[in-house]
């Protein structure tokens, strides 16, 4: 029977469900780059450049194993513009006796394929993504009959399931959780090593002039250009990070220095959830280094629980609360979405720098998202389905299936506490303890209130007030509340007017 199977641009693995069956004398293969995908969101010029490169790489790869590939080019005439239509064109060109695709990334997109068989009465076979470690079934059975969620026993399961990091039933070391240990400040004289880059090749250079062309109008810099598009390069850039860097991610992942974007994070996520890499073998290969004595175990088991933990979990959180997950606005937040958020000109240095630095690189390490611009986000309460949007749009590595738990659940506690068990809401303080952004700032992180007063400060506090309702029975914030009820009359009634000022100013 002779097979259509469909590859999307998050499906670029060799051995993928979708192509293990393939029958090389007569199925096809269809890739194609479509105006529905690039438009539901105005995607990053550099995302949609990396996603257009690594896909026609790919698509050359396939051919070089005598697979027959029929793809579309974004600029083709004939373009139909969405996965449905590109079908539909693809079936009347051929017989096909089913149509054969991997368990997408998106909601949306696995809904349109579930109109497929009725509309072109084909069989249509749906294969379970197994490049991830936990099915969004066994997902399910896990939070069966739990009253919270929690991330860290989900993570140590995985552990256990994959023998990663395990001594006999035991962790490595002992203990389960080195997050303690990764929480250094910044100090002078670090040597961050430059991240990954490779040089465009022709099939880099022609998508670079087609996004220069068809999305020039899109947020964010398409050059200089850097990305690895293939495997081959994919591999480089997580044995560089292994080799130059992973020896200081553990101390140094949450810490945030002007000018430097990369730190000692891996920055792969680019090519994890694009399928040029898998999970499993990114946490081999750290624990391999573990074990070589090429980088100490806080280090190791931080960057596997991000990769086996937090990566899982917030797949399984979005495939067991969809399509209602989208929805969530727990604190009934309705602020719109500041302009600086697209042209990076906000008066708060911290804000300036991840805003551009996020425009320059299409990208911004899990602290600058967490605690800078999701920060701000969360105390200013900034309507859910703009933040949403923001962090799908500007980020590279942003799939809706990791990006909207992130940001409903983990940034913007939307959900309610379903996620987290509390809200990352935080004054100027941390910012000024991970960061030398405050030295450059136009504000006094010291100042409480006023107009020089870093705005983290009263903002917090106001945040704080204005859900006193919701959070002031949260056993891990509710203690804060006691210190506000300390304040005087006065204290308050200064954050309260501070506050109001600064979102008039948002406003006009």
């Amino acid at each position: 029977m002779k097979s259509l199977r469909l590859i999307l641009a998050d499906q670029l693995t060799h051995d993928i469900s979708s192509l293990k069956d393939i029958d090389v004398g007569q199925d096809i293969v269809l890739m194609c780059e479509v105006a529905n995908e690039t438009g539901y969101v105005r995607h990053h010029k550099k995302k949609i450049a990396f996603l257009f490169s690594a896909m026609r790489h790919f698509a050359e790869e396939l051919r070089a194993r005598g697979i027959n590939v029929h793809y579309t080019k974004f600029d083709d005439r004939d373009n139909a513009g969405s996965f449905t239509k590109e079908i539909e064109r693809a079936l009347s060109r051929e017989n096909f006796g089913r149509i054969v695709t991997t368990f997408p990334g998106e909601y949306r997109v696995l809904e349109e394929m579930k109109t497929w068989a009725t509309r072109f009465d084909v069989d249509v076979e749906i294969r379970g993504d197994d490049r991830f470690l936990a099915t969004p079934e066994e997902f399910k059975n896990w939070a069966e009959g739990r009253k919270q969620l929690r991330m860290e026993y989900f993570y140590r399961d995985m552990r256990q399931s994959y023998s990663i990091l395990m001594n006999g039933n035991q962790p490595e070391g002992g203990k389960w959780n080195y997050d303690a240990e990764n929480r250094k400040p910044p100090k002078d004289g670090l040597n961050i090593p430059q991240t990954y880059s490779a040089e465009p090749d022709a099939i880099t250079c022609e998508v670079l002039a087609l996004v220069a062309d068809k999305f020039n109008a899109h947020f964010g810099d398409l050059e200089p250009f850097h990305f690895a598009v293939t495997r081959d390069q994919a591999l480089v850039a997580l044995h560089q990070f292994i080799d130059q860097r992973l020896c200081f991610f553990g101390d140094y992942q949450d810490a945030m220095i002007e000018g430097e974007p990369w730190m000692y994070h891996a920055h792969i996520s680019f090519y994890l959830n694009c399928g040029l890499l898998t999970p499993l073998e990114c946490a081999k290969a750290a624990e391999h280094a573990y074990h070589s004595g090429e980088a100490p175990l806080n280090a190791v088991e931080g960057f596997i629980r991000q990769i086996i933990g937090w990566r899982e979990y917030v797949r399984g959180i979005y495939w067991l609360k969809m399509p209602s997950y989208a929805s969530e606005n727990f604190f009934k937040a309705d602020r719109r979405l500041p302009d600086f958020y697209w042209s990076g000109e906000a008066t708060m240095n911290c804000l300036r720098q991840c805003i551009s630095e996020t425009k320059q690189n299409a990208y911004a390490h899990h602290i600058q998202r967490l605690m800078v611009l999701g920060n701000f986000a969360l105390i200013a309460g900034i309507d859910p389905k703009e933040v949403n949007e923001w962090f799908l749009i500007v980020y590279a590595d942003a799939y809706e299936w990791v990006e909207l738990p992130n940001v409903s659940g983990m940034i913007l506690f939307a959900d309610g506490g379903y996620f987290a068990s509390k809200p990352y809401a935080a004054g100027g303080s941390y910012i000024n303890k991970m960061s030398n952004y405050c030295e450059s700032c136009r504000y006094k992180v010291k100042e409480k209130n006023g107009p020089d007063a870093c705005p983290f400060n009263y903002l917090y506090w106001d945040f704080l007030a204005r859900n006193r309702d919701k959070l002031s029975q949260n056993h891990r914030i509710g203690m804060m509340y006691k210190t506000y009820d300390r304040m005087s009359e006065d204290k308050k009634l200064a954050i309260s007017n501070d506050s109001k000022t600064f979102f008039e100013g948002l406003e006009n």
